[in-house]
Order: structure tokens, then C-alpha cells, then sequence
């Protein structure tokens, strides 16, 4: 527990950084927060998370930013099993886990259907360059994770979602 409290106090340090943070966090699960597909799992399995996971999950409760799931997992019974089992389950305020030809976009409609969220104040993380790509082009800040989600791909994505509020922001006040 001492190094999610650690990972926490990091990422807090992290947001305290920034002027404008994302209202929802968006996290696609399998080599994104844990390391293997659920496919190739069992319910019976002890699963884990990749190591800064928890603590960056914790820091975002705890500067009350909502987090949420989009997952194009074929099998949402074992990753709901998985989430119980790291008792992280209750700390999402949306569960997109189904399997989905696009590129997550139904995801994140249900996600800004559910909680209200515009897609220009939601962050994304995910390991498939063809999710990121895709819920980029809907305005959300959206970011490509190797090695799962960690302090340094957390800063990036603060970082790149600062740059396109900034951005718009701009546009907005620029006289045509």
C-alpha cells in the first residue's frame, strides 16, 4: 500500500501542475491498467494491475475527477470479475465494456450520454493506436500507452489536454 500512496501523492503533485483538468478520465483495461487480455484469462484467476495504476486511480478520486471505462473486451464478465477483485469497480462512474467494431466512439457516446461529460473535457488512455486515433477525431484528448498507464504517460496526457483546452479556447476568441 505504501507504494500507492507514493504513486497517489506523485500524481496529486502532478495535477496540482495544471490549471485546467480533464472532468472525466477515461481508461481502457487490458495493457492499459492490467497486463494481459481477459479473453485469455479466467474468472478464477488473482489478477493485478500494472504498478502506478491504483495510485493514479486513487489521486483522481481524490481531486474528485470522475473515471470511467472503455473496453472493447469480448468477454465483460471476466473484466468485471477483475475489477470486483481489485476492489476498484466502484470507483467508475461508467462501465463501457463490450466488444465493438469502432474505434470506441460507441464508448464514449454512452460514457457522454451517462454522465453529461462534453468529449473536450474527458481524457483517454489506451494501448491500440487505431482507439486513439478514432476518439481523437470526436474532440476527446486521447493518449497511446506502452507499457500501461504510469506517472509519466499520466503527466503526458495532462500535458496534451491543458495544450488542446488552450487550443480551443484560442480559436474561440479569434474575430473572423
Amino acid at each position: 500500500m505504501e507504494d500507492v500512496e507514493r504513486v497517489k501523492a506523485e500524481a496529486l503533485q502532478i495535477m496540482g501542475v495544471f490549471q485546467v483538468l480533464p472532468r472525466i478520465v477515461v481508461f481502457d483495461l487490458d495493457y492499459t491498467l492490467w497486463p494481459f487480455y481477459c479473453e485469455c484469462r479466467s474468472k478464477r484467476d488473482t489478477p493485478s494491475l500494472f504498478p502506478h495504476a491504483r495510485g493514479i486511480l486513487h489521486a483522481l478520486k481524490h481531486e474528485r475527477i470522475d473515471v470511467a471505462i472503455a473496453s472493447k473486451s469480448p468477454t465483460p464478465d471476466i473484466a468485471t470479475t477483475f475489477l470486483d477483485k481489485l476492489s476498484i469497480r466502484s470507483m467508475f462512474v461508467a462501465e463501457e465494456i463490450f466488444y465493438s467494431w469502432t474505434h470506441k466512439t460507441d464508448h464514449f457516446q454512452k460514457i457522454h450520454s451517462r454522465t453529461g461529460v462534453p468529449y473536450n473535457s474527458m481524457l483517454f488512455f489506451d494501448d491500440d493506436n487505431n482507439n486513439i486515433q478514432g476518439v481523437s477525431k470526436i474532440g476527446v484528448t486521447s493518449i497511446l500507452v506502452k507499457n500501461g498507464v504510469n506517472l509519466g504517460a499520466f503527466r503526458n496526457g495532462l500535458t496534451k489536454f491543458s495544450q488542446n483546452r488552450n487550443a480551443s479556447k484560442n480559436k474561440q476568441k479569434r474575430p473572423k
